[in-house]
């Protein structure tokens, strides 16, 4: 593999074999075979669609997807610039359509309200954008059953083919909530190749974070019996590799690296089909990113959420790696929780749900003691498994570099004091048990996000 910021040579300047949708056509036609279950695939998806120009077969990608003659093409004022407008006019040979341009949306309960009353009497949506706007149209219409595709117009996050939306509720608390996939998924290279580099940034971010979030699941599986599946990683891993092999190409809004981090992105997406939850690509350093959102406020720089996703990805390794160089396991006791802290943090609405959350992990005394005695006894075995999923730090903060990402809290604009505190907290947020959780049972979090700058 050429090195991050060099460019590939020859052999390697076009897409894979098969074109940019190998692999993912089968897994959508239901042709791959899981060889977890033995089952071919059976994923909620009509087509996805990733060429290097849609130019002219707008209608006929949306055509055979059943959303009716009255369609609905929502944008916001960025993409329907860079697409949207485009989309709109072919679409017309289709049926009527009506043009809904969001003003700096946000992906919260309040905005999807407004915009379900501006969707009243639309067959189908067709959504033009990335995060926010297909987090919203895809929540809406999962709420009357509406079909809708999306066309993606920036490569900065996985959620295309998700099945969760990632909403706001009236507390201020982010959580992901169910939605339903679109019937297509639809991109033009040329497109988000020309968008800001920050977005295609955002996206290799929440790319790289697959190891360590692969470690906190697998470590959550192996101490507490959670669920896990290897499926998502099976489809995704390979390409993981070509994507890294061109993040400078990313970096530089190329072509050919920007296809390589969207077929990372969607088939991450197509894990959830698989799996029903999003614990292979989000546990600790989503967590970090979270705590961001829901409680920055006015110290909130407008960094993306996967560019956060990246710098926390970093913190999460190197606290994994710190921990999974000791020879004996930590000795954990039983869970600290802080109501009242919690409450001075989040405001006391948002705790309350927070902390029906963290009980759920949260550690008794008999609790700690049967972790410590599951610890002791395979230890040096647990050690060897995480390792073999991990990537050296040095090795992520390169490729992230590379691909334009920012790799520290002072990268993303966001406060020192703040993101430790990010660090140390995120983890009452949410049930999923991640090494978060495991250093500060073992009290060890504290004195490690005391060094995280």
């Amino acid at each position: 593999m050429p090195p991050a910021d060099g460019p590939p040579n020859a052999a390697e300047r076009s897409a894979p074999r098969g074109g940019w949708t190998a692999l993912i056509d089968d897994i959508v036609a239901g042709r791959w075979v899981d060889p977890a279950t033995g089952e071919p695939a059976a994923v909620p998806y009509g087509a996805v669609v990733i060429q290097e120009s849609l130019e002219g077969a707008e209608a006929d990608l949306v055509h055979p997807h059943g959303l009716g003659d009255r369609l609905a093409v929502v944008a916001d004022e960025a993409t329907w610039e860079a697409m949207g407008r485009r989309v709109a006019g072919a679409l017309g040979a289709l049926g009527g359509v009506e043009t809904v341009i969001l003003e700096r949306p946000h992906a919260d309960l309040a905005t999807a309200a407004d915009l379900k009353g501006h969707l009243e009497g639309a067959s189908g949506v067709v959504a033009v954008g990335s995060g926010t706007v297909n987090d919203l149209c895809k929540y809406v219409t999962a709420g009357d059953g509406r079909p809708y595709c999306v066309f993606g117009t920036a490569a900065s996050m996985n959620g295309y083919t998700s099945t969760t939306a990632s909403m706001t509720l009236e507390s201020g608390l982010k959580v992901s909530l169910p939605a339903h996939a679109p019937r297509g998924f639809f991109v033009d290279l040329d497109v988000s190749a020309a968008a800001p580099p920050h977005l295609a940034a955002a996206g290799f971010g929440d790319c790289l974070c697959r190891s360590v979030a692969q470690i906190d699941w697998w470590l959550s599986h192996r101490l507490l019996g959670t669920y896990y599946l290897e499926t998502p990683y099976l489809i995704e891993l390979p390409d993981e590799a070509e994507m890294n092999a061109r993040a400078g190409l990313v970096g530089k809004g190329e072509v050919e690296g920007i296809g390589y981090l969207y077929r990372v992105l969607t088939l991450c997406g197509l894990g959830i089909a698989f799996t029903g939850v999003s614990n292979h690509g989000s546990m600790g350093e989503h967590q970090i990113s979270h705590y961001i959102d829901c409680f920055a406020r006015e110290r909130h720089p407008g960094t993306l959420h996967g560019q956060q996703v990246g710098v926390a990805s970093l913190t999460m390794a190197r606290l994994q790696q710190q921990i999974l160089a000791m020879d004996e396991p930590p000795t954990l006791r039983p869970t600290r929780i802080d109501p009242d802290g919690m409450e001075r943090r989040m405001s006391p609405e948002i705790a309350a749900q927070c902390l029906a959350e963290y009980r759920k992990k949260a550690l008794d005394g008999a609790g700690a003691e049967r972790l410590n005695r599951r610890l002791r006894a395979i230890w040096p075995e647990l050690r060897r498994e995480l390792l073999a999923f991990a990537v050296p730090v040095d090795e992520m903060e390169r490729l992230l570099r590379a691909a334009g990402g920012p790799v520290t809290a002072a990268g993303l604009g966001v406060p020192l004091p703040f993101y430790r505190e990010a660090v140390l907290h995120c983890r009452e947020m949410r049930d999923r048990y991640s090494m978060l959780d495991l250093a500060d049972d073992a009290g060890l979090l504290e004195d490690f996000v005391a060094g995280e700058g």
